[in-house]
């Protein structure tokens, strides 16, 4: 595991939810309470792939399905409970249920189980 990245996706292992999201903007490591976010992609994807850390990358899903998608849909839930459905804008919802919405429009998504088997899923 790249050591620039390991003590992160550490953390993020051991934060239920925690997961690495890779959009056109950077990638967002999310941990505990908090995230790394930077433009080292590909570095940061191939070390949380490589640790078993889940990952979603829409950067090759079009543009306004991803918009769909964050802007009226649930945040992620790390590293606290989520909220009972339905998820909508400003709720919090379990990693994979998030996960496979955008794996339905398209986006890799590794290490999540049902998205893929870990394999990209689209």
């Amino acid at each position: 595991m790249t050591d620039s990245y390991a003590e992160t996706i550490a953390k993020a292992l051991a934060t239920e939810g925690g997961h690495l999201s890779i959009g056109r903007g950077g990638f967002s490591l999310h941990y505990e309470a908090g995230w790394l976010s930077g433009y080292d992609c590909e570095t940061v994807k191939a070390a949380a792939i490589a640790a078993g850390l889940p990952v979603i990358d829409s950067r090759m899903v079009d543009l306004g399905k991803v918009a769909d998608l964050a802007v009226p849909g649930p945040m992620i839930a790390v590293g606290k409970p989520a909220d009972l459905p339905p998820w909508r804008a400003l709720s919090y919802a379990p990693l994979a249920a998030v996960a496979e919405a955008y794996a339905r429009a398209g986006a890799e998504v590794r290490n999540v189980p049902g998205c893929g088997g870990g394999e990209a899923a689209a």
